[in-house]
């Protein structure tokens, strides 16, 4: 079947507003849908599917858009199109546009350079290069330009992963256990979820099995005081609550009052009570002074790169930049040392990001603990063995998505002296 002319038209448009990369695609696509009602939900997806595409794969196809005549978006448009649905799907095309695709479509991409078969950014790949050599650098650059399949957290206090997968059979929607959590649900096909009554009572939840390991290493337990620093829209706060088993006190911290609203409702299916939801200005806010040394354990979630997500946001690797990393360093710092306050003697607190870069993930660690003597790095190793999750790692949590089929995920866990050490004075 062939799409209506006006669907590149549509495609063309927010193409263009989403790669002036002024804020995130899935928030431009949102708004152009908004705007633009009559269209309708598979018109929606073949735009948002062919939009994903052409990030994914920009460094090729704007190589492949410099051939061929008429406006280069238009070309790229066509190229993005094309690759969600096929070249023969696409209506309205003049007969110089449908030789042109047909004979770009057919190129042999095997034979592109590694900078262009990586679909990264010239710096970006040259980190990976170094930290990883060009092999594994290209099957990471691949794994992360390949879309991620839908994970789900069964909510404990609700259910089992067992009757779950069985219900979702009945729906009917396949889904497996994940291989290393023991709450995670993995569904290769992406069906919409929201409407059913699993979602909407709370049975289960939209959270990659990374992110599932971060909540797991803190090893909140129940009638303990903890807090999720960085909470955000709350996924790790409702599955630090549920392994609490919704006894303790368990506070959700962030600067932005528009991400904990999201946070309202999903706790509201949750059936979680010992949830509390903190507005903060900033990492010295009084409401953390308040609680310092007090808490059993801290998961510091820190705003990062987000560079280990491109499976999901594509459009991450053009909108970020060295020096947006290194102004995110000093921030990563300052929110670590902060949330470090909290923590009582003998408390864990865990470092997390969802990059894999080490100037983000290690780096930041080893500064910290070089400047904070009272904290000690426990071995991510010791800790999975205590969680039961046969998962081999060193001192770190290094998840990859080649390796490891989540999203990139990066984790510390480190423990208070019993008897607190005197702070280093910062340089």
């Amino acid at each position: 079947m062939r799409l209506p002319p006006a669907i590149i038209g549509h495609a063309e448009e927010v193409l263009r507003e989403i790669l002036r990369f002024t804020g995130p695609a899935d928030g431009t696509l949102s708004r152009y849908f908004r705007d633009h009602p009559r269209l309708g939900s598979r018109e929606r997806g073949v735009i948002a599917e062919s939009i994903y595409g052409l990030l994914r794969n920009k460094s090729v196809y704007t190589s492949f858009a410099e051939s061929g005549s008429g406006p280069a978006m238009r070309r790229l448009t066509l190229l993005g199109l094309a690759d969600a649905v096929g070249a023969d799907a696409l209506g309205g095309l003049s007969e110089e546009e449908t030789q042109w695709l047909s004979r770009v479509m057919q190129i042999d991409r095997t034979h592109l350079s590694l900078n262009l078969k990586s679909n990264l950014p010239n710096w970006l790949w040259d980190k990976f290069v170094v930290n990883l050599g060009e092999e594994q650098a290209l099957q990471l650059a691949e794994a992360l330009n390949t879309p991620a399949p839908l994970d789900l957290r069964v909510n404990s206090m609700k259910g089992n992963r067992d009757e779950v997968i069985a219900k979702l059979a009945e729906a009917p929607i396949i889904a497996e256990a994940t291989p290393y959590s023991a709450t995670g649900l993995r569904i290769r096909k992406k069906p919409s979820i929201q409407n059913l009554p699993l979602f909407k009572d709370g049975t289960i939840e939209v959270q990659d099995e990374g992110s599932q390991l971060l909540a797991q290493l803190l090893g909140a337990k129940r009638g303990e005081m903890v807090a999720d620093f960085c909470a955000g829209a709350g996924g790790k706060t409702l599955a630090l609550g549920a392994a609490m088993r919704n006894t303790g006190r368990l506070y959700a911290f962030d600067v932005s009052e528009k991400r904990l609203a999201k946070l309202k409702p999903r706790l509201a299916r949750s059936g979680l009570s010992n949830v509390h939801p903190v507005v903060i200005a900033h990492e010295k806010d009084a409401k953390i002074k308040r609680l310092a040394g007090k808490l059993d354990r801290v998961l510091v979630d820190a705003p990062c790169s987000g560079l280990g997500t491109l499976r999901r946001n594509p459009d991450v690797k053009w909108r970020q930049n060295e020096a947006g990393i290194a102004e995110l360093n000093v921030k990563q710092a300052a929110i670590l040392a902060g949330a470090a306050r909290l923590v009582k003697a003998g408390g864990r607190l865990v470092y997390a990001t969802c990059s894999v870069l080490d100037e983000e993930n290690e780096a930041i660690v080893q500064s910290f603990l070089a400047s904070h003597p009272d904290f000690s790095l426990v071995p991510v190793s010791k800790v999975l063995a205590e969680q039961k999750v046969e998962l081999e790692m060193g001192d770190y949590l290094k998840l990859l998505p080649h390796v490891h089929q989540t999203d990139g995920f990066f984790a510390a866990v480190m423990e208070r002296q019993a008897t607190p050490a005197k702070e280093v004075p910062q340089a």
